[in-house]
């Protein structure tokens, strides 16, 4: 086994990282990557972790929510340990300001010093990316679009969170925490890999056009010429007042070749909505609604198998809002039991990375 998963649940840190490193330290890993809960010290878990596999590569986030084989967890820390013969070479880098375009291409810099190739000729069928970024910041669109614009391979991954404080969150590398920040980690797997993309919504073929946007604060003023609040109200057919309550249910999202991006409201401002992403001005939008999460993930896992030939692993960076909604209706149990049979880790995010950025949606790395 060249892949292998581990969870504490354990008060202290010390404690939990002890029981981390007592369950993976047999495999002599390349690389550790672990989602830790808030409840443990973002200062005190990332050095912990970091000195508990002194000979390996360690990164990983907080979050809000984490996911281990067979099992969604609140208040806990899971790592996914990868041997040599699973990641044959990696590098990774930090991103200590997100506002800083020149420290993106210093890390661009830096990987192509590492792996001797300019990025852009780097192949995307043998190296993939993952990335953890601060989940407040509000800078992941215009970051993932930096990233996309200096390479050809497909990073994949989320956004940190903190249990659902909405206070601070936190991106771990090299024993230190940051914030502000992104954590680019280059691999070069040993084994084949693909991507899961699943979202659970289907169109319902009511247009909202964004014909007014303020864009840096992810505000849509107006669809289709009127007041946003009442025009998503009026498709829902519903009133401004409770349209709310349908946001997990219908969100909105660009729709490309009847594949879903989604878009999820957050909270109605005066007229406005707010938006837990970028909405642009001139999007082509449709309202979704949501359909069966557990029989499109498990269909979707099923796929990637049959693709590849076996799976050995998978990383799920899985939205809060789903998150949210399998609590809701009493499936978080069932949505664990989809990864029972395979090493999986992964964490409840405040957005997910893949081709851009997005929101109730699934991202998950697949390793054969």
């Amino acid at each position: 086994m060249h892949i292998k998963t581990a969870l504490s649940n354990k008060d202290s840190a010390e404690a939990s990282v002890k029981e981390l490193a007592d369950e993976l330290a047999a495999l002599d890993p390349k690389l550790v990557l672990f989602f830790a809960s808030t409840k443990y010290s973002p200062d005190t878990i990332c050095g912990l972790m970091q000195n508990a596999f002194p000979t390996s590569e360690v990164f990983g986030c907080s979050t809000a929510g984490e996911i281990v084989s067979g099992q969604m967890l609140n208040n806990s820390i899971v790592a996914m340990a990868f041997s040599a013969e699973a990641i044959k070479d990696l590098d990774i880098q930090i991103v200590e300001n997100l506002q800083d375009e020149q420290a993106l291409t210093s890390a661009f810099g830096a990987f192509e010093n590492h792996f001797k190739t300019p990025m852009t000729e780097i192949d995307p069928s043998e190296h993939v990316g993952i990335i953890l970024i601060d989940g407040l910041s509000g800078a992941e669109e215009g970051f993932i679009e930096s990233v996309g614009d200096l390479t050809n391979v497909t990073f994949i991954g989320g956004s940190a969170g903190d249990d659902l404080q909405f206070a601070a969150t936190h991106v771990y590398a090299n024993g230190k925490n940051y914030q502000n920040a992104a954590i680019l980690a280059l691999l070069k797997p040993g084994v084949d890999f693909t991507f899961i993309k699943t979202q659970s919504f289907r169109d319902l073929g009511k247009p909202l056009e964004v014909t007014k946007a303020d864009e840096l604060n992810r505000e849509v003023l107006e669809f289709n010429g009127q007041p946003a609040a009442a025009s998503y109200a009026a498709a829902i057919g519903t009133s401004i007042e409770k349209a709310p309550e349908h946001f997990i249910q219908n969100p909105i999202g660009l729709v490309i070749d009847d594949e879903p991006y989604v878009r999820s409201p957050q909270q109605i401002k005066g007229s406005s909505i707010l938006f837990y992403c970028s909405v642009m001005e001139g999007m082509e939008l449709s309202l979704l609604e949501s359909t069966d999460m557990i029989k499109d993930t498990r269909l979707a896992i099923q796929q990637a198998a049959e693709e590849l030939g076996g799976v050995s692993g998978i990383v799920n960076f899985n939205c809060i809002l789903r998150t949210l909604e399998l609590t809701d209706k009493n499936l978080t149990k069932e949505y664990g039991n989809l990864f029972g049979a395979v090493p999986t880790i992964g964490f409840s995010t405040y957005g997910e990375q893949y081709l851009g950025h997005i929101n109730q949606t699934a991202t998950m790395l697949v390793f054969k």
